[in-house]
């Protein structure tokens, strides 16, 4: 046995929904296996975008769930989004607060005057996730935006994984505002480098790996923050669209679940004497001929998709190909 993943990194930053658990339950083994970096002499932050509840909260949860966690793991993009407003509006300004009661929390503890409608001239609009927000949120913050209040937005994600399937997120709410005005937002959380760097040296990383099932937030924020970056696939992407991500926003590691941090990972490498791009991984190969890829292995493997990404990866090192190639299997 080689080593195990995680034995080259000395944290992790972990994403939550698709990684930890998904609607109210655990992904299967997930609680164990963030509960062994301790013993392994590991550390351990949350990175959320979901700015619906405030770190105590998501703390709570998390221990409710079987997972070790304090509220000062929890590094959310409400209070990233805070911020950044901070950095644009005076301290006593009005601000329209559309999201949950926990961000008009962290906006008041900023020193803002928080406000209930566009009619109340705020300076600002920050905007975040929360499953409570109608039709009349929207048209308030529309409302102000147009007006000319600075716009933030906490996070763009366009979708949540729930138990039943998969929600709009709060990129969709975002996006509903931005067809009304035609407005842009600022945006403070993922897939912005700040949250995790943020969290990395508060936690004294110098080798932090970033797990997330989100090549567009997660990967994407982890490879922009210049660290290791780890696709789960128990969340929103999937390994076919690993295999045609942008260039910016593809993993260094592929893995089942979390777990597979406590499992040697094997090695991925070029075939020798290949005349195409030819990757093999464990017991599976794969290479590329013109816009079609090549696997000898089981479909169901992620070793198979370890040595496709690989190849196709290599064909395309500095472009995203507009096409997503054929893949076959033997």
């Amino acid at each position: 046995m080689g080593d195990r993943l995680i034995d080259g990194f000395d944290g992790v930053l972990s994403d939550l929904d698709g990684v930890v658990y998904t609607g109210p339950g655990a992904i299967l083994g997930a609680t164990e296996a963030l509960g062994k970096l301790e013993g392994a002499g590991k550390k351990l932050a949350y990175i959320t975008n979901n700015a619906s509840r405030s770190a105590e909260q998501v703390a709570d949860h998390l221990r409710s769930l079987g997972a070790p966690a304090t509220a000062e793991q929890v590094f959310g993009s409400a209070r990233v989004g805070v911020e950044l407003l901070a950095e644009h509006v005076a301290a006593g300004s009005r601000v329209l607060v559309v999201g949950s009661p926990a961000l008009a929390d962290i906006v008041r503890n900023h020193g803002f005057v928080v406000v209930g409608s566009a009619e109340e001239s705020p300076d600002a609009v920050i905007q975040g996730f929360s499953p409570d927000l109608g039709w009349r949120d929207l048209a308030e913050a529309s409302y102000a935006v147009a007006a000319g209040a600075t716009w933030v937005a906490t996070n763009t994600d366009m979708s949540i994984p729930q138990e039943r399937g998969t929600a709009p997120g709060n990129g969709a709410l975002v996006a509903a505002v931005r067809a009304a005005t035609g407005a842009a937002p600022r945006v403070g959380g993922k897939p912005e480098a700040a949250l995790f760097t943020t969290a990395a040296r508060q936690l004294g990383l110098e080798r932090a790996l970033v797990v997330g099932d989100r090549l567009d937030t997660d990967i994407l924020g982890g490879n922009r923050a210049q660290m290791a970056t780890a696709l789960v696939l128990t969340g929103v992407d999937s390994v076919r669209s690993a295999l045609t991500a942008a260039v910016d926003e593809r993993p260094t590691f592929l893995l089942g679940t979390i777990a597979g941090l406590f499992e040697e990972y094997p090695a991925v490498t070029p075939v020798d004497g290949s005349a195409s791009h030819a990757f093999s991984c464990g017991e599976a190969t794969a290479h590329v001929d013109g816009t079609a890829v090549s696997v000898r292995g089981d479909e169901d493997a992620v070793d198979s998709w370890r040595a496709a990404c690989a190849a196709w990866w290599s064909a395309h090192p500095d472009e995203t190909p507009e096409s997503a190639p054929r893949i076959s299997f033997r």
